[in-house]
């Protein structure tokens, strides 16, 4: 890992008491802990941006009834296809 920064945060002391609760269960550090719960944030966060974009996307240019149909045939062909399996 790179540079580091050190910060001091207040927490409610119940959200403080289980994150300590957690973090001894799973035997990080409280940096590794809280280092790792703002990672987690931050990924949720790019993935839910991008399935927004995913939808507006959609929205925008929405399928036809010809590839809905298309896709359609081409799942029954497939079922067709491996029921001898």
């Amino acid at each position: 890992m790179g540079k580091s920064a050190k910060i001091a945060i207040s927490l409610p002391q119940a959200v403080f008491d289980a994150a300590e609760k957690r973090r001894l269960y799973l035997g990080e550090s409280r940096s590794e802990f809280f280092r790792r719960a703002v990672e987690n944030m931050l990924q949720s966060e790019r993935e839910a941006a991008l399935v927004k974009e995913y939808i507006q996307g959609y929205q925008q240019t929405p399928e036809s009834a010809a590839e809905i149909k298309a896709v359609y045939n081409a799942s029954i062909e497939a079922c067709h296809r491996n029921r001898g399996r």
